[in-house]
């Protein structure tokens, strides 16, 4: 059409090179690709070890705080919950101060799922920090972490 903004390939290239969504969403695809393929064998997902992982507290935790540090709505997580619970890993049960809100207790049997699953991630985990570029994790942690706290 005649007088039609269109944006140039030129833009493309650099909004390809320069994304930093783009390029997170990418890199995360990929992470959660190799550590799927590492925890296959003990049925589980990098989502599913992550959820685990953030149930092993000393006290069972409401909801809420389980779905801010997984950066997941509520019912989101109540969805990602539901397998776990299934396999006898999770339990949920209401919360004792407040029968409206619920907490999450790993059971005996997610403990030990998480005890078997933990070698595998610390030596997937290795193997992915020493091939970053410039080799040093923590500054890209750093970086990650004030990027999720972002609004």
């Amino acid at each position: 059409m005649p007088g039609e903004k269109t944006v140039p390939f030129q833009t493309t290239l650099y909004v390809r090179d320069t994304c930093l969504c783009m390029h997170m969403q990418r890199a995360a695809r990929a992470l959660g690709r190799r550590f799927d393929e590492a925890l296959r064998p003990l049925g589980l997902t990098n989502g599913q070890f992550s959820l685990l992982m953030s149930l092993n507290r000393p006290e069972p935790p409401p909801m809420a705080p389980v779905a801010a540090l997984l950066a997941l709505d509520r019912t989101t997580l109540t969805a990602a919950l539901k397998p776990l619970e299934r396999r006898g890993l999770v339990r949920i049960k209401p919360h004792p101060g407040d029968r409206r809100s619920r907490i999450l207790l790993l059971t005996a049997k997610g403990r030990r799922l998480l005890a078997r699953a933990l070698p595998v991630w610390t030596s997937t985990h290795r193997e992915i920090e020493t091939q970053i570029p410039l080799g040093d994790p923590e500054t890209l942690r750093v970086n990650l972490r004030a990027l999720s706290a972002i609004p």
